[in-house]
């Protein structure tokens, strides 16, 4: 794959559908490298690197859309942010909108009003234009479109602050979701201000480290004490295994927490394990470990992409049994055991910290 041919055209390309149709030729590629004996951290990093692309570019043609339907730009910045596996540079074949905007507060009532219509019509220009080269928005409605996530910066940290105030098991994981956020476009110094706002105070409130902790070990590793893996056993995945709940998000999880307790403003699971390292939070041996089988549920989470019924491609992380050949079983359940063993490391640590379950 020409990564720099492919981020050539990406740029160049002046309509959506040639957007689509460079995403649909980078997922046939990217399908056929996985059957090849290759690492998957590059495939995954190219991956993204062409994810971005396109997601920016896509802000690009929706900012000249927005301007031909009259709605001449507020003088005031925005920033454009991903979450979930878009925040953690960790996308699939098939992955979805997780996203929010901030802009900048207004000097009057008047340039308020014309900076709230004018983003309310960018963000949907953009979730309607992602949507159309083959980027469904966010089941939880975490996206640019939603109003609760297009906001001035005084309106977020308004809301920020109320998420630590009532610190609920909802606002626990919008706060969660926050902890992926990734700058992709925009105002550098207005994405510094909004994310240096609440970063480093997650885990000096003990209720809502608590509430975090409940959430982080919420999704248990699919593999029992005698290494026999989970499938599911009902309905159409009957059989399957669920690689995104059962192994990529428990180890998504862990280092999020491990993150956020050490002030580490690195967003993806491999940058974050590195860093913790770094600063010896984590042994070298530990990160080497975890590093090794997070790679593993990368490669099984592309995997279970797959097309639907229309053709389109779909991830719904659950892998099908037959994709798993034997010699990918004895690896798969060694990276559920050292999963496992680090969920109950943290759960000891932070029970230290803390107090309580």
């Amino acid at each position: 794959m020409d990564l720099a041919q492919r981020l050539q055209e990406i740029n160049g390309a002046g309509t959506l559908q040639q957007l689509r149709m460079i995403r649909e030729e980078v997922q046939e590629r990217v399908s056929a490298l996985l059957h090849e004996e290759l690492r998957v951290v590059p495939v995954v990093e190219a991956l993204n690197e062409l994810h971005d692309a396109l997601i920016r570019r896509v802000l690009t043609l929706a900012e000249q859309d927005t301007a031909r339907m009259g709605l001449v730009a507020p003088p005031v910045p925005y920033a454009y942010f991903l979450f979930g596996s878009g925040g953690r540079g960790e996308q699939t074949l098939a992955s979805d909108q997780d996203s929010g905007l901030v802009y900048g507060d207004c000097e009057n009532s008047e340039d308020a009003e014309l900076a709230a219509s004018y983003f309310s019509a960018l963000g949907s220009r953009i979730v309607a234009s992602l949507f159309e080269i083959g980027y469904p928005p966010c089941e939880g409605n975490v996206i640019v479109s939603n109003p609760e996530w297009c906001l001035p910066i005084s309106a977020w940290e308004e809301k920020v602050d109320r998420w630590f105030a009532e610190p609920s098991w909802e606002h626990v994981r919008y706060l969660l979701i926050l902890a992926d956020a990734r700058l992709l476009a925009g105002d550098v110094e207005l994405g510094r201000r909004w994310k240096g706002r609440y970063i480093g105070d997650m885990m000096s409130h003990a209720d809502i480290a608590r509430r975090m902790l409940e959430n982080t070990l919420r999704h248990k590793v699919l593999i029992g004490v005698f290494g026999q893996l989970f499938v599911e056993n009902y309905g159409e995945n009957a059989g399957s295994l669920d690689i995104k709940y059962g192994a990529y998000i428990p180890m998504v999880n862990i280092f999020r927490l491990l993150a956020m307790r050490a002030d580490i403003p690195a967003t993806s699971t491999l940058g974050r394990i590195q860093s913790l390292r770094e600063i010896g939070a984590i042994s070298g041996e530990t990160a080497d470990e975890a590093a090794w089988a997070f790679e593993v549920f990368l490669r099984l989470r592309l995997l279970a992409s797959d097309r639907d019924d229309s053709g389109q491609w779909a991830g719904s992380g659950k892998l099908r049994s037959a994709l798993l050949e034997k010699e990918e079983k004895a690896p798969l359940k060694k990276a559920l055991r050292i999963s496992r063993r680090l969920q109950r490391h943290l759960e000891k640590e932070m029970q230290r910290r803390f107090g309580g379950r």
